[in-house]
């Protein structure tokens, strides 16, 4: 079993130092994670928040649902082919 330390590292971005915590490392761990973070928390949420800009807002399609009939959004455009459901009846197909 690995030990951790808190450790202080040095954001890539802003230079500013910040700490990682034993909880993150072990969490790092926990996921597979072999690098330590590179960015501070206000870096990182920043970086993530960049990722989503510049897609536009997502085109919706009209449809009705295959098996209730109610009147429903989807984010593809069904070709016709194979039946398409709202939200509810989806997971119910799901499981």
């Amino acid at each position: 079993m690995t030990m951790f330390t808190e450790q202080n590292l040095t954001c890539a971005d802003c230079g500013v130092e910040f700490a990682f915590t034993v909880s993150e490392q072990e969490f790092y761990a926990e996921k597979g994670f072999n690098n330590p973070p590179r960015r501070c928390k206000t870096c990182r949420a920043a970086a993530k928040a960049n990722r989503g800009e510049g897609r536009g807002a997502r085109e919706m399609f009209e449809v009705t649902c295959s098996s209730c009939g109610v009147q429903t959004q989807v984010p593809f455009k069904p070709s016709g082919s194979r039946p398409v459901f709202c939200h509810d009846c989806f997971q119910k197909e799901a499981r």
